[in-house]
């Protein structure tokens, strides 16, 4: 999950070949770089701290150390940041990559708590907030909690739409609408409304929610926005999204959208649903 944001005030020469090295795939090398930017990260004389917990995170999710150690030396890393940059950049990727340690380890409650760490009140960017939401709502979702994983899905597209990060806003657009879809009710609060009335629950459990029409028809035309601008490709699960929320809430329009564009569209299942 990494994306290799060097300290912005420490971009020395071996800094950037780093992350160009990582950017080309060059794993060998930056690997071989970074052993020489640690060390002199750990001058006595100028020690870096940030730099040497970033090469540090770094080369924990390039594996080059042993498996075992990698939940041990994130934490490190998440501590070190939080301590002489708490709410950096690097603070939250570092967070970010520790709830992804603790998910792909099934430590689902675990990875939650540590995205709640990522926040506009700690002062994070509003990317970073973004992809904590997105994937606090995967891992609500994938264990049944449905009305608190539309909340974060939906903050999620909130914020990553106001970012430099507008496909992976149609991401949670998608997944959003994909439980949305499910229970309707014209009478239900609007996505907006919940968000604001949130509140701590007095005890654990699984809860769903229906969702306002208005909420589904802001996703699929922020999904049509985007998968409009290029309809080929064999799989668009984004496109078969939209005609299903079309058929769901009798909303020809979006359908239409895309029948205009049927000669350019290659996903097998999407051609057999427009021509029934």
């Amino acid at each position: 999950m990494s994306k290799q944001s060097a300290p912005k005030d420490n971009k020395t020469p071996n800094s950037v070949l780093f992350q160009s090295l990582l950017s080309e795939g060059n794993t060998e090398k930056a690997l071989e770089l970074s052993e020489k930017i640690l060390e002199e990260s750990r001058n006595l004389e100028d020690r870096d701290f940030e730099t040497e917990a970033w090469i540090r995170m770094e080369r924990a999710l390039l594996g080059a150390i042993e498996p075992a150690n990698v939940g041990n030396e994130l934490r490190w890393c998440v501590d070190r940041f939080a301590s002489v940059n708490p709410g950096s950049p690097l603070h939250g990727l570092s967070l970010l990559n520790l709830a992804s340690w603790h998910r792909n380890s099934n430590e689902r409650m675990m990875a939650l708590v540590t995205l709640a760490d990522i926040s506009s009140d700690a002062g994070h960017p509003v990317d970073l907030i973004g992809l904590s939401r997105l994937e606090s709502g995967r891992i609500l979702s994938s264990i049944g909690d449905l009305e608190p994983a539309m909340r974060h899905l939906w903050m999620a597209m909130r914020r990553l739409s106001s970012s430099d990060l507008p496909a992976e806003a149609v991401v949670c657009a998608m997944e959003w609408l994909d439980i949305a879809l499910d229970d309707i009710d014209p009478d239900s609060p609007t996505m907006d409304e919940r968000i604001t009335d949130a509140k701590p629950r007095e005890k654990p459990g699984m809860t769903t929610t229906p969702s306002n029409p208005k909420d589904i028809k802001e996703s699929v035309e922020l999904i049509l926005s985007n998968a409009l601008k290029d309809v080929s490709g064999e799989n668009r699960d984004d496109l078969g999204l939209v005609l299903d929320a079309s058929e769901t809430v009798e909303e020809p329009k979006w359908r239409e959208a895309i029948e205009e564009r049927r000669s350019e569209i290659q996903d097998p299942r999407l051609m057999e649903v427009l021509q029934s």
